[in-house]
């Protein structure tokens, strides 16, 4: 498969923002070496998997069979999340797919807590003078 050399709307731009975070995380993590603490918080670190995780979601729509050869990086994170004690993400199949289904709008759902706010005041129907 050949892709093209431009990107749909925003596609590039994003994946270049990912590109320049990911260097700038692991500018900030490279000099606590593996294992001290101090580097990783439980949080930043659950960022980082879903960051990954989100990324070869939006990586499996470059092919249709990308998603199978993206299957040991979704086993492979969960895997860190339980050696970690972190929440686990989606579960994944018998065949190490993802089972949520791609329609989910957020995938940020390991951390994702609903919070009820008040419906916001109706307005009164604008009216407009003729």
């Amino acid at each position: 498969m050949e892709l093209p050399t431009i990107a749909a709307p925003g596609v590039g731009e994003r994946a270049d923002a990912v590109a320049d975070a990911a260097c700038h995380l692991y500018d900030a993590v490279a000099p606590w070496g593996t294992g001290v603490p101090g580097g990783w918080s439980r949080t930043a670190a659950e960022d980082a998997a879903e960051a990954i995780e989100t990324t070869a979601h939006a990586l499996a729509y470059l092919d249709p069979g990308a998603e199978v050869v993206l299957a040991p990086v979704h086993a492979a994170l969960a895997e860190l999340r339980r050696k970690l004690g972190l929440t686990p993400a989606d579960p994944l199949t018998a065949a190490g797919l993802p089972a949520t289904p791609r329609t989910v709008g957020n995938p940020r759902r390991t951390r994702w807590v609903r919070v009820l706010t008040p419906p916001s005041p109706r307005q009164p129907p604008s009216r407009t003078t003729s």
